[in-house]
């Protein structure tokens, strides 16, 4: 009976680890876009399918909020989002938002400037790296290449 006791154990912790770090992820976000972007309404389908409640507005003056957020000059995309305590800018691939909760650095967000084909809400194979980067104060700097 002893044999069985640390894989048990050694299971037990692995999925307990799986369960926590999925347990930091926030379960609403608010996503606030141009009324006319599909793209950015597939971007909030896609967190649906992720278990992420999503309320989105699309009345309000991006750029203002894109100012008040702190995403660097230059590297915006369509949409912003507020999750957590966290701004997520852009069509960020779903493994940089779960890698932000899972770490939970001490920044302001991540974003991926543009509208890269291939990330979820852009249709199309991906055709290049995905350079996610993170802000503090307007700053940016690498977050992780997908």
């Amino acid at each position: 009976m002893s044999r069985y006791t640390t894989p048990l154990l050694l299971s037990g912790a692995l999925l307990l680890g799986a369960t926590t770090a999925q347990a930091a992820m926030p379960t609403e976000a608010t996503l606030y876009k141009n009324p006319q972007c599909g793209c950015c309404d597939e971007y909030g389908r896609h967190l649906e399918e992720m278990g992420i409640d999503v309320t989105i507005i699309d009345d309000v003056e991006l750029g203002k909020i894109k100012e008040a957020s702190g995403v660097p000059y230059g590297l915006g995309s369509c949409h912003t989002i507020e999750m957590g305590d966290y701004i997520i800018e852009g069509h960020v691939p779903m493994a940089a938002i779960e890698k932000l909760f899972e770490e939970q650095p001490d920044i302001d967000g991540i974003g991926l400037a543009g509208m890269p084909i291939g990330t979820p809400g852009m249709p199309g194979p991906q055709q290049e790296p995905y350079e996610v980067y993170q802000f503090t104060d307007r700053q940016d700097a690498s977050f992780i290449t997908l």
